[in-house]
């Protein structure tokens, strides 16, 4: 069954319908959260608070059509608030990576470009891999992290990051393509190359 005639059940009263939606996107929100926010415990929080608004908002959706736009968007939301709460708890921020190892001539975190003398040099080890991508994305500013996660990671259309973000789309194609630059630059400091990406990702 698809997204619109689910919404439509929900709308109608059917709490099946919303459980069937939840099983649905609940991994794809959850993973998008995640590598936004980088803390499991925040994503998990975020990811019910996200499906909570939904199942309250839903009978609001003018054009169930647009429900992928609509439903990261409200988590998209979530997470610029849920950031700024992680921030004034004084947990670790981008920025507070940057300046502790900008003295080391550095970008990321020391542990991110250090090679284990085990380790082929050849070869990335998954974990060490994700690592890297996890730091890398970290280093994104907030604007543009959120859009190239959300278009290479969950595959959604500029159009439809353009709806969530409420931005033209011309933006976020800007947006994109600077933050494609900077990661990049990124992994070309890790001597991470685009080959070695495409096999482990």
């Amino acid at each position: 069954m698809n997204d619109t005639d689910l919404i439509y059940r929900i709308i109608e009263g059917d709490r099946t319908g919303f459980n069937l939606l939840i099983k649905k996107w609940e991994k794809r929100i959850y993973n998008f959260v995640f590598r936004y926010l980088g803390s499991r415990d925040a994503a998990m929080d975020v990811t019910q608070k996200t499906f909570l608004n939904t199942y309250r908002n839903i009978s609001r959706l003018k054009d169930p059509g647009r429900f992928r736009s609509w439903i990261y968007q409200i988590a998209s939301n979530l997470c610029r608030d849920e950031l700024g709460r992680m921030k004034k708890r004084d947990m670790v921020s981008l920025d507070v990576i940057q300046e502790s190892h900008e003295t080391k001539g550095t970008r990321l975190p020391r542990e991110f470009v250090e090679k284990d003398k085990d380790q082929p040099d050849e070869k990335l080890s998954s974990k060490q891999l994700t690592s890297i991508i996890k730091g890398a994305l970290a280093e994104l500013p907030e604007e543009l992290r959120m859009i190239v996660i959300m278009k290479e990671y969950q595959g959604l259309k500029f159009r439809e990051i353009a709806d969530a973000l409420d931005e033209p789309v011309s933006t976020i194609k800007s947006r994109m393509y600077k933050g494609l630059i900077l990661l990049r630059e990124i992994f070309e400091n890790q001597k991470i190359t685009r080959e070695v990406l495409n096999d482990e990702v």
